[in-house]
């Protein structure tokens, strides 16, 4: 092989070799940063990931915000009108957080299995629900209707 088509494999080897690297480290960005939504039935039958953060969404449960006196910690509980996860979440809430509203908390599961929230997102006008809050509650409705009989 001659000294001008060895430099030239090297650098195409070269070339290669970067762009494998850089195609590995985006992969892993990408499997690192992304964050699935799971509903409250998806949570209790154990589809949710224990090892990582996820999002999940429901309605607020009438009568079930609790605030720990003197500090910022907050219990509530969420639903998709067929089964309530237990919300724990220490920060300020957003402005339109109310009982019976639809919200979206990321986080994760604790070993009690209480949700640990980290941020709490809330809709931003009257009209509007997350889409897959939405979606998450009309499943759980058609799957708790019983079929009608003729």
């Amino acid at each position: 092989m001659s000294p001008v088509r060895k430099k030239r494999f090297y650098m195409v080897l070269l070339l290669l070799t970067g762009v494998s690297i850089a195609t590995f480290l985006i992969i892993q960005a990408f499997s690192q940063n992304m964050m699935f939504f799971f509903s409250t039935t998806e949570v209790k039958q154990g589809k949710a990931p224990a090892d990582r953060d996820f999002r999940l969404g429901g309605l607020v449960v009438n009568h079930s915000v609790q605030r720990e006196s003197g500090s910022l910690k907050v219990h509530f509980e969420l639903t998709d009108s067929q089964t309530p996860v237990k919300v724990e979440y220490s920060g300020i809430l957003p402005d339109l957080f109310r009982e019976g509203q639809g919200i979206i908390a990321k986080g994760r599961l604790n070993d009690q299995g209480v949700f640990v929230a980290k941020e709490v997102l809330a809709k931003h006008d009257e009209n509007y629900m997350p889409p897959e809050v939405a979606d998450s509650i009309n499943k759980a409705q058609l799957a708790s209707s019983e079929p009608v009989q003729p």
